[in-house]
């Protein structure tokens, strides 16, 4: 039996074992051979930050998956891998940085055959950025009673059919996960109970079905969006008919999509939670135009690229100039999720270079999408002030201040390294050597999403946690 499984969580890998680049079964006494997405810790708590695909169904999955990856790299640079399945074997390739650089020639993905294909963007949580052996998808291999989290759960199920034994082993896990299962046949997606993390499906005009972790990256392959997964949902799809089944875990949790989504983490082009994250952004950037306006300023500036559309709305909504002060190199990476201080600070001065003739002599509003740590904000204050020579740099962010760690996948596992758990709003303002400041309350924010404001995770603002975090053993895997 020859399975892959790609999912999205990290302290199981360490038990895995890396078979050959194909992985073949040999009889009915052979291992289970599975391919994993696993990013964060699974104890049974789990969290994970998602950034995977999924297609069953085309002659050219491979490619198909290779451009799914592209359109989620910003969710994740630091390493790429896909795995196959022609019907018989399972093929893979996995590698350290950017997906163009992974599969830098179009000969290694010729190797990766099949009409099914499950991939995956790295971005860390847990365990060493720069290791390759953290980079999923994940190829193990085990016989029935191994140790191996996930893997062990679905050994070691009572069920038979593989969907039940998925099905069971999930009802032992809390917290936040999205997970692509791929078998010889079979491409399986599910979603944790409260619906942490994006998860979609779609199909394209060859009848192939997709799952990735957001709707932009349907639209670059040419697929059209059907539905999300939903939470607490398992979604089953056979290669033999392309047929569609489901099935629900039996823990039902309240709804409770990541916010922090719509704030930064997804592209502006995507539908997150069902809701357009550019609307959801200018409608943020309206509101604090309205709760803390900016008398006397010249312009409103983005911090690109996530800050665009929350000027937009602050611009327009309090009668200012929009202007872009701020030019992105794309060929940097996006800042916060670089794995280490010292790379995100070397990053800004790569990333950002101020336009003279645009700040010069200006009092400037600078519009961000979040403050988390605080030394990436002061840098661009420094660069807006010094390099560009605006004459004044108020900030306005649009989320209300961060005071609390992310259990679900996001990379702030310390409350003490968050500035505004820290500081109140003047001394962040003060840190930042801005000269105002003024963040987006929550109260803004809950309004922004109507009578679905409850359906949304804001504990990074609130450290009210649907899943009550266990501190000492995430600490204790990531200091691992």
């Amino acid at each position: 039996m020859a399975d892959a499984i790609s999912s999205s969580s990290a302290a199981a890998h360490r038990l895995f074992c890396s078979p050959p680049p194909s992985v073949r079964p040999t009889g009915p006494s052979s291992p289970l051979f599975l391919s994993f997405l696993l990013k964060a810790p699974l104890k049974p708590r789990s969290s994970i930050r998602v950034r995977v695909f999924g297609i069953i169904g085309d002659p050219d999955a491979a490619r198909m998956c290779y451009l799914g990856l592209h359109a989620l790299q910003h969710r994740g640079q630091e390493g790429a891998g896909i795995v196959s399945s022609d019907g018989v074997a399972l093929h893979f390739r996995t590698g350290l940085g950017l997906v163009s650089k992974v599969f830098s020639r179009s000969s290694e993905l010729e190797p990766l055959v099949g009409s099914a294909a499950i991939g995956h963007n790295r971005y860390s949580t847990a365990g060493a950025a720069s290791a390759l052996a953290n980079v999923q998808p994940f190829v193990a291999g085990y016989r029935f009673g191994e140790l191996a989290v996930i893997l062990h759960l679905i050994a070691t199920s009572s069920s038979r059919p593989l969907l039940a034994r998925i099905v069971e082993a999930l009802e032992f896990l809390e917290g936040a996960y999205s997970l692509v299962f791929l078998t010889a046949d079979k491409l399986f997606a599910a979603r944790d109970p409260h619906g942490f993390r994006p998860l979609v499906m779609g199909r394209r005009s060859n009848g192939a079905v997709v799952f990735a972790s957001e709707t932009c990256a349907l639209g670059l392959i040419g697929a059209e969006y059907v539905r999300e997964v939903n939470p607490g949902e398992v979604i089953v799809v056979d290669s033999h008919d392309m047929s569609i089944n489901t099935s629900c875990l039996l823990s039902k949790k309240p709804r409770k999509g990541c916010v922090f989504e719509h704030g930064y983490f997804a592209l502006p082009n995507s539908v997150i939670f069902g809701h357009p994250v550019h609307a959801a952004r200018y409608n943020f950037g309206a509101a604090l135009a309205r709760e803390s306006p900016a008398p006397g300023a010249d312009i409103v500036i983005p911090v690109p690229d996530s800050g665009f559309f929350a000027a937009l709305g602050f611009a327009e909504a309090s009668g200012l100039p929009f202007r872009q002060g701020l030019i992105r190199s794309h060929f940097v990476g996006r800042s916060f999720i670089e794995p280490n201080q010292e790379e995100r600070n070397l990053a800004v001065k790569l990333k950002l270079a101020p336009i003279d003739g645009v700040l010069e002599g200006k009092s400037v509003v600078v519009i961000d999408d979040s403050i988390v740590r605080g030394t990436t904000s002061s840098k661009i204050v420094q660069l807006i002030k010094n390099t560009g020579k605006a004459r004044e740099v108020r900030m306005r962010i649009a989320s209300p201040p961060i005071i609390g760690s992310c259990y679900y996948g996001v990379d702030t596992p310390r409350a003490e390294e968050l500035i505004s758990n820290r500081l109140d709003v003047e001394g962040v303002r003060q840190a930042l050597g801005s000269d105002s400041l003024a963040f987006l309350s929550l109260g803004s924010l809950r309004a922004a999403f109507g009578d679905e404001a409850c359906m949304f995770c804001d504990a990074c603002f609130t450290r009210k946690y649907p899943v009550p975090p266990r501190e000492h053993e995430i600490f204790n895997m990531v200091d691992k």
